[in-house]
């Protein structure tokens, strides 16, 4: 019962804050969580556990959502687009635009 999101436009900063408060809890508290948590992560993580919930759906026939529990989740870093923008006297900065690589188990209670 796994699921994994790769790519994702988010700092992985950013979206561990966001995991750190659903890792361990029931997959029915932490959809009631996520949907009310205020940050830009909190959608790509929903997403990622409505697939989870899913794939144990289809692939080992557990039907009750109730019984599920997030096993483990965690947060990588992925490719970084490197940008730049124009600053005074003809220079550039450099701008990290970083991804992140999600991965969800979960486990029957």
């Amino acid at each position: 019962m796994k699921a994994s999101a790769k790519n994702v436009r988010i700092s992985p900063r950013k979206v561990r804050m966001v995991v750190d408060t659903v890792r361990g809890k029931s997959v029915s508290q932490a959809m009631n969580i996520l949907s009310f948590t205020r940050k830009k992560a909190a959608q790509p993580v929903q997403k990622l556990l409505r697939s989870a919930i899913a794939n144990a759906n289809e692939n080992d026939g557990i039907s009750e959502v109730d019984d599920l529990l997030i096993d483990s989740i965690m947060v990588d870093e992925g490719p970084t687009l490197k940008r730049f923008t124009p600053r005074a006297r003809g220079r550039a900065t450099p701008i990290h635009k970083r991804t992140s690589h999600i991965k969800i188990v979960l486990r029957e209670r």
